[in-house]
């Protein structure tokens, strides 16, 4: 297998990602605030892996100092899922399906891998990030595709 072949997915995954997180979080006019706080605790977690994204696929310049901290603020944000939709509320521009409830020890178990996969990354060097991105994608993939509407 060529280094290419074993890169694509995950690039093609971590573009994904960063190309659909400021989208997927830039909504106006939420009006309850445990939505609200939900919406931007999952904006921190796309911001920051955004940051880590653009590093891995070469569109930001690898800086340990800033993988390290983008790391550290995914992990906490990772942390603060499962209590910052623990209230089961609703707005209009909502997009947590009622699945997140009705299943909440998959959802906890979503957000417990997003946080092991940030802690499991190497920020030390481009290659550890490189490699650390697939499976924070693919928790982020598995947790939108289970518990998020498409709207």
């Amino acid at each position: 297998m060529t280094f290419l072949t074993k890169t694509l997915p995950t690039k093609a995954l971590i573009a994904a990602i960063v190309l659909t997180g400021g989208v997927a979080f830039a909504k106006e006019g939420v009006q309850d605030p445990t939505v609200k706080a939900r919406m931007d605790l999952m904006g921190e977690v796309a911001r920051q892996t955004k940051v880590l994204g653009d590093m891995a696929n070469g569109s930001a310049a690898f800086d340990a100092s800033a993988a390290a901290a983008a790391r550290e603020a995914l992990i906490a944000a990772a942390a603060d899922i499962p209590a910052k939709f623990e209230t089961e509320a609703d707005d209009p521009v909502a997009e947590a399906r009622p699945d997140v409830w009705m299943n909440w020890d998959g959802f906890v178990e979503r957000a417990t891998a997003l946080q092991s996969a940030a802690e499991a990354m190497d920020v030390t060097a481009l290659a550890g990030v490189q490699g650390g991105m697939g499976a924070v994608g693919g928790s982020c993939r598995d947790c939108h595709t289970d518990f998020r509407a498409k709207k």
